[in-house]
Order: C-alpha cells, then structure tokens, then sequence
C-alpha cells in the first residue's frame, strides 16, 4: 500500500539529506542497541533491545495500520512472556503517512532510540525514503504492509517485505475478475497515488492480456463528488469495476455508482480497501458483495487453520477486537526479529544476516526470503463483503464466487 504523499522529488531531496553522518550509528557502534553494554569485545549482551514499528497510527488511513502495529505487538508480548534472556521494547513512530516525516522518525529511531530493526514503514511511499536512511544505518526492516514493487529493485541489502508486492497482487485480482467473475468488460478507475495507480496498471495490463475489454479513467481522492467517473461507468455498462487506491475514497465511489443505477457491475479493488470502512463510506447495502483482492490473509471467524484460529481468540483477547487487515503479517514481521534473537543475534548486522536464513511456518504464510528481500510465498486472497462483514473466499487462483 502506497498513500498519497508529498512529491517525491522535494521529499527525497529531504530524506537524503537526514541520511548525512548516520553512517556511524549502524547498530554496531559504541552504544549497545537498546541502551545495554556493547557486545563487541566481550562485554555482555544487552537484556533488553528496541525495535521499531512505523506508520500512519492516527491519520486518515490508519484503519489499515493498527492492525499490523496490533499483531507485532502482540508477538512481542508473548515473547517477553517466556521471561527471554533478552526482551524486547517495541517503540512506536506514527508517520501519519507523511513520507518526509517518516525520514526524521527513522533518524530519531536510529540515533536517539537505538533501535536494532523496525517493522514497516507501512505504506510504500515512506518506505521508499526511509529504507536509503536505514541502509546506510545498516538497520533491518520487515514491512507487513507495503507492496509496490519497485521497492525490491533498489539493491538494499536490509530492505524485506513479508506479503507478495502489487506485480503479484495485480495480475492475480485480475485473473479473479476475468476467471471466476467472467467479466468481459471492466472499467478500471484508480486514484492517481503512487500506490493506487501502479496497482491499477498492472491490473490492466494483465485484463487485456485475457482478452478483457478495459475502460480506463482516474478520480481525485480528495474530492467528494465523482460524478464525472461515475457518469462514464454507466454509459460504459461493464461487467466489472476496479478501483486501484483506499477505502476512504472506494466507499463513496461504491456509492454514487449504485445511486446512479450501476447496480449489476461487480465492484473489485485492492488490500487498500480491506476495511470496513469500505462498508461505512459505501452503506452496508451498497457494499453487499463487494469483492477486494490482497496479499494478506486475514484470520476471519470461517478460518478453519488451527494457529490462525488460535491466533484470533489470542488477538481479540488482548484488543478486543477480530484481526483486520496485516495483522496476521504483522505477527510474522515481529517474529522475523523474536527469532533472531532468540537465536542470540542482539545487534543489527547479525539480526539482519540472520534474516537471510529465516524459513518458518508464520500465521499468514510459511515465512522465508529472496535475496532481494522479497517473501518467497506469492498468494494473493479474495474477499467479499457479505452482511456488512469482510469474509474470506480463499485463494484468488482457487476462489469461487460466493
């Protein structure tokens, strides 16, 4: 997922100049990581070390953020339950989805808080500025929620993501919508964002691959009236509509389509609309039988897996609520980390070179990395919107319309 942010030129200049001089606080420095004694030269290892999560916790996006933040947290507390040799202090960094922000976070997380990982950022946009501050810091991160996929072609060597990217996501919610939806005709309409977009192209280019007929048209998410959009969904009379951005806006499109009269077109989009929010911008009767694709596996009340049930009776006993969007990835981020140091590895470089060794059965998915910091498992989930309620269809490859 990728929120609007500032433009990427002016908060790059930004974020590369925060990087000046962080050369020196890899994690391996004079300070222990965590505020213990180094572990260089002999002295003792730290008893508690500090790792990060960071992305919008209290802005307009944030229903898609808590979750993961809830599920890494969640990991972590279980872990320091055990009574390690080594705790963990989860430190949290509210970027508010404002990727300039996010550098001067990540530098305070890096100097001042002495983190030796983070998990995140979140959104794709703060990702892409904060991971050059990271690289240069040498500090390991897990993201459990962005998916551009230009984010793996950077060469970064401490960069990993723990869900399949939107050149995954894309294809696959296509496939669903020329597949198992039999649409011939799609209108596919995205928000100009920097994630919103490149999901949409890729969900284009693999559409008139299958020989679907594509309508193509954007929206500002910043307006309220999508009149001019909606207008030209219903001349066009598709079978299928995509929007490629989030739910704040995906609700009140649903909308004014169907009070329009484009009752009979499925509507699809994207992970950045896995939320009921959807449901709230759009009316629960709107929203009956919407469909959204993601590379997330949601542990929802029909999971019949044993961990993920167990981990949704422990997640809704610690916050009251049923696991949303990521957290189920937010889960398997934190216990990247948890594994690392149970394993002995304190510091950030030995964290990181860890990483590269990690292959575990996580409660999204089994949990091992590419070289260029990629999840090697690749399956994209379908769910419908049904009595208000996001439930799960299953895999998009495998999925049947409900």
């Amino acid at each position: 997922m990728r929120p609007k942010i500032a433009r990427f030129g002016g908060a790059l200049a930004v974020g590369m100049a925060l990087t000046l001089g962080l050369a020196a606080c890899s994690g391996g420095g004079s300070e222990t990581p965590g505020g213990g004694a180094t572990t260089g030269g002999g002295e003792a290892a730290p008893t508690t070390v500090k790792i990060g999560f960071m992305g919008d916790l209290t802005g307009s996006n944030a229903g898609i953020v808590i979750p993961p933040r809830n599920g890494a947290k969640l990991a972590i507390d279980q872990y320091n339950a055990t009574n390690p040799k080594v705790k963990i202090e989860m430190v949290e960094y509210d970027s508010q989805a404002d990727a300039t922000k996010a550098v001067g976070l990540a530098q305070q997380a890096i100097k001042t808080d002495k983190i030796v990982a983070l998990i995140g950022p979140a959104f794709s946009g703060e990702s892409a500025q904060v991971a050059p501050v990271l690289e240069e810091a040498k500090i390991p991160s897990v993201s459990a929620s962005a998916t551009n996929a230009a984010l793996a072609q950077n060469g970064w060597k401490y960069w990993h993501r723990v869900l399949p990217n939107d050149a995954v996501q894309g294809p696959g919610i296509a496939d669903f919508i020329a597949g198992a939806a039999a649409a011939k005709n799609v209108f596919v309409i995205d928000d100009k964002s920097e994630y919103g977009k490149p999901l949409a192209d890729a969900v284009r280019a693999q559409l008139k691959a299958k020989g679907v007929t594509v309508t193509d048209d954007s929206l500002d998410p910043a307006e309220s009236d999508f009149s001019s959009v909606v207008n030209k969904v219903a001349a066009g009379k598709p079978d299928a509509i995509f929007f490629g951005g989030y739910y704040a806006a995906a609700g009140p499109l649903l909308k004014q389509l169907r009070d329009k009269g484009v009752k009979d077109a499925k509507f699809f989009s994207g992970d950045g609309s896995l939320d009921k929010g959807l449901v709230e911008g759009a009316g629960a009767a709107n929203a009956e039988g919407a469909l959204v694709g993601c590379p997330c596996y949601v542990a929802t009340p029909d999971v019949t897996d044993e961990k993920v049930k167990k981990f949704a009776t422990d997640y809704k006993a610690a916050y009251s609520a049923d696991p949303a969007i990521y957290a189920t990835e937010g889960f398997d981020a934190a216990t990247v980390f948890i594994e690392a140091i149970k394993a002995g590895k304190v510091t950030a470089e030995d964290i990181n070179t860890f990483i590269s060794t990690v292959d575990f059965a996580g409660v999204s998915k089994q949990v091992k990395f590419e070289a260029n910091g990629e999840v090697v498992a690749k399956d994209i989930y379908m769910y419908q919107i049904k009595g208000g309620n996001i439930t799960l269809l299953g895999k998009a490859s495998e999925a049947k319309l409900g």
